[in-house]
């Protein structure tokens, strides 16, 4: 149990958290993933256009997403949850967290592992890593899509995130660059003082981070330094 349970950590992760576990982003393989294009298989358009193609781009992601296995940075955070109260607000549809051992985690744009019904979006399923084929229907008759949000899509869960950012005593940001909105927005909802920490080898350009803490480094070798320096000005043995 937390020794520090008072104190509310509220993590924002992103692309490259995942891509230390051999996962590819979009945006660093130039909008191809695995020789797909972005455009023709995350969309609403493209469902409806070719649906067959979109379930196999997706099956694809999902076989790999559930052979990958969760890296130093995904470790990380959860062995903070031994001392904070840690909130887990990703962009990533993997359950890498999860597998890390985070028991709360609120994924933005849904999760892989997961199908929901075309006709009704509340009826969601667990398909683990199995693939979904024309023809795989929910309960109510509707074809099976991923449970996942396409570009062009509404964020559902934006609002929730907001709340868990808005409560937090501590902010961290780590693997995303956070130039997508709404997840960039999320930010700016936390309350004004609290310390504030930043994992991204680069420089951010979207917003002032003067009052930000920046560890310059990949996830894999930043979080667990974030972690250390958590600890240490909180004056918590790890």
């Amino acid at each position: 149990m937390p020794n520090a349970g008072s104190k509310k950590i509220a993590v924002i992760t992103g692309a490259g958290i995942s891509a230390e576990s051999g996962l590819a982003t979009f945006r660093d393989s130039g909008g191809l993933w695995e020789g797909y294009d972005i455009g023709q298989v995350a969309t609403p358009e493209a469902w409806r256009k070719d649906p067959q193609t979109v379930l196999e781009f997706y099956n694809l992601r999902r076989k790999q997403a559930s052979e990958a296995q969760p890296n130093s940075a995904h470790l990380a955070l959860a062995e903070l949850e031994h001392h904070f109260d840690v909130q887990i607000i990703t962009q990533n549809v993997d359950d890498l967290h999860e597998k890390a051992g985070s028991k709360n985690v609120l994924h933005l744009h849904g999760e892989l592992k997961k199908a929901r019904s075309v006709k009704n979006q509340e009826l969601i399923i667990d398909i683990g890593a199995k693939p979904i084929r024309m023809g795989d229907t929910a309960e109510d008759g509707g074809q099976l899509r991923p449970h996942v949000v396409w570009f062009g899509e509404m964020v559902p869960m934006i609002e929730p995130a907001a709340i868990q950012v808005s409560q937090a005593d501590i902010l961290v940001v780590i693997g995303t660059s956070l130039v997508v909105y709404p997840a960039a927005g999320l930010v700016e909802y936390a309350p004004a003082g609290i310390p504030k920490y930043i994992v991204d080898p680069s420089e951010p350009e979207l917003m002032n981070w003067n009052d930000w803490v920046h560890i310059k480094e990949k996830a894999g070798v930043g979080a667990p330094k974030l972690k250390d320096l958590i600890l240490k000005e909180h004056q918590i043995n790890g």
